[in-house]
This record gives C-alpha cells, structure tokens and sequence, in this order.
C-alpha cells in the first residue's frame, strides 16, 4: 500500500510540474513552425488512458500530444493554425523517438481514423522544459528509444553521458 501511495504522489507532482513548466526553448522562438507531420492516437490503442507523466491523457479545450521529447519537449503548448485546436506534449511514443512527428491524442478511434496522417503549420505558445522531460525521462533509460531521447538531450545541454541522470544498468 505505501508503494501506491509513494507513486500517487509522485504522479501528482509529476502533473503539477507539466502543468507549471515555463522554461523556454533556448534556439526556438513561440511562433509558427511549418509543414509538421501529425499523426492521431486514442487510448484503446494499447496505450490506456494515461500520458508518460502519469496523468489521463486530455481530450478536452487542451488536448495531449506525443513526440520526441528532445525535439518537442514535455510541457509544449502549440495551436494548429488549420483547426485552432490546442494541444500540450505530455506523451512520448517509441515510433515519434527520432523523428519530427507529433501524435495528437485523440478521443475515440473514429476521430483518429479521421484525422489520419497530416501535415500542417502549428503555433507554438509555449516551449516546454528540457530539464522536467529528463527528469521523467532519466528513471526509464532500460529503454533504448528513451536512452535516445535522454542523449540527445544531454547534448543540448553539453551533457555527455547518460549516466548522470540515470540509474546504473544492470548487467545481465
């Protein structure tokens, strides 16, 4: 029972630390990025209901989204200037690692089936936080795709190895 209540609480604060990330990304400015690759998902997919930070994924006035976290990092606000509908990057998904590609949720496979695979100018509002996607990150770095996201971070941060921010690798 403590072990759910201690992951509770860290799935709390990891939703108020997403909710409050303010930090800016140092080479991009807010305004309109062009011609991205958008592709749809919903939570009977496999993946439930729940974003990487441990909240329900946001189907509502701020919907969730997925990407690479070290192209569009955890708590990213962007509007899509075709529709006005507006999103946060709250997800990751193994598929997005390494690619330019955004993964907007969407609420029912319907929706998702409409929306297929476009490619369309987004307005981003707000930058996320570097420093919050390595701090979810670091911790899941068994993962290969999530020991890339976590890399290519550090190398924006002029970091050089993945061990400083994760948890010794078991040998077997």
């Amino acid at each position: 029972m403590p072990n759910r209540l201690n992951l509770a609480v860290a799935a709390a604060g990891a939703c108020l630390i997403v909710g409050c990330a303010t930090e800016s990304k140092p080479n991009l400015s807010r305004g309109r990025v062009p011609n991205v690759r958008t592709t749809a998902y919903t939570h009977s997919e496999g993946s439930g209901c729940h974003n990487a930070v441990g909240c329900r994924l946001s189907g509502g006035k701020v919907m969730s989204a997925a990407s690479d976290w070290s192209r569009y990092p955890l708590g990213t606000r962007f509007r899509i200037n075709s529709t006005n509908e507006e999103y946060i990057i709250d997800d990751y998904g193994w598929a997005l690692v390494g690619t330019d590609t955004i993964d907007l949720y969407k609420p029912s496979r319907l929706e998702m089936k409409r929306w297929g695979v476009r490619r369309v100018d987004i307005d981003v509002l707000q930058w996320g936080s570097e420093e919050q996607s390595l701090k979810v990150l670091a911790p899941r770095c068994k993962h290969r795709r999530v020991q890339q996201m976590v890399t290519a971070l550090q190398k924006k941060k002029g970091k050089t190895t993945v061990a400083q921010t994760s948890p010794p690798r078991s040998s077997l």
